[in-house]
């Protein structure tokens, strides 16, 4: 059959015609579905760690996060920040205004729009101190993402800290030594530490942008570019007000497991990270 999913009538009507009953509804497939533990019909996407250096560079994100580097406790001097870039936020001009919600019907949005431009928000969470930093930009790339180091470092206490540990993905703004040396070149008590390909995950700032997501760009109803702005801007302000580290629970433990079901699985392509 060519489904990739099956409705309840459909799996009904194979049924009869397997042989495996006479005959049955659709609602009672549906309702022996229902109870049931096992649900083929749901799914997640994943990406499997595949980098040869997985292990080692996210055992070092995780000691981080944990207030280790390089085996020993990080000083009271030491701060560690996680930095992201949430690309093409659009301001999606609706071409009839949203209905506010009312007795028995929800908030309506106009499903046509006209497109008023996208700009790119990059942002840097404090991971201990439960800050985010962040500003808009027509793109991302190395001037952008230099502007937000620059609003970072320039500011206490990371002006006069003793290290400052940017934890980033491989992005081309700030990959590879290239970047290493630009950071080190301007802010010397600034520390690189990229995360694994295919590893966005392991970066707090992440979860940040999901907060964001929900709170400011859904639905995307925005008069222009200017609009977007502000209201990331304003939600940035606000956000602050209340701020607090994120609760993370991952440790090199669970990173330790699953590179081992990982590896039951598919031998010899990826190691466990050292204890």
């Amino acid at each position: 059959m060519p489904l990739s999913r099956w409705s309840s009538f459909e799996l009904a009507c194979e049924a009869i015609a397997a042989g495996v009953v006479e005959d049955i509804s659709g609602s009672t497939v549906r309702r022996w579905l229902a109870a049931d533990a096992i649900k083929p019909w749901q799914y997640r996407s994943w990406i499997a760690p595949r980098a040869p250096d997985f292990a080692a560079k996210a055992a070092v994100v995780l000691d981080l996060y944990a207030r280790i580097f390089d085996g020993k406790p990080l000083g009271p001097g030491d701060y560690v920040l996680c930095s992201d870039e949430k690309t093409s936020i659009q301001a999606r001009c609706r071409c009839h205004p949203t209905l506010p919600p009312g007795r028995a019907r929800l908030m309506r949005v106009e499903h046509e729009y006209d497109r008023g431009g996208a700009l790119a928000y990059l942002a840097a969470w404090d991971v201990h101190r439960g800050k985010v930093f962040g500003h808009c930009a027509p793109s991302t790339g190395i001037a952008p993402f230099a502007r937000l180091v620059q609003q970072v470092m320039g500011t206490e206490p990371y002006a006069s800290a003793n290290r400052v540990f940017w934890v980033l993905d491989n992005g081309s703004s700030h990959r590879g030594q290239a970047a290493i040396d630009r950071m080190t070149s301007k802010w010397p008590t600034a520390r690189l530490v990229h995360t694994p390909v295919h590893a966005s995950w392991l970066n707090q700032c992440e979860i940040y942008f999901s907060v964001v997501q929900r709170k400011v760009v859904t639905p995307n109803d925005f008069y222009d570019l200017t609009d977007v702005q502000s209201r990331l801007e304003a939600f940035q302000d606000l956000y602050n007000l209340a701020a607090r580290p994120f609760n993370w629970k991952y440790t090199k433990k669970d990173l330790h497991a699953l590179l081992a079901r990982i590896a039951a699985h598919e031998p010899g392509q990826i190691s466990a990270p050292a204890t």
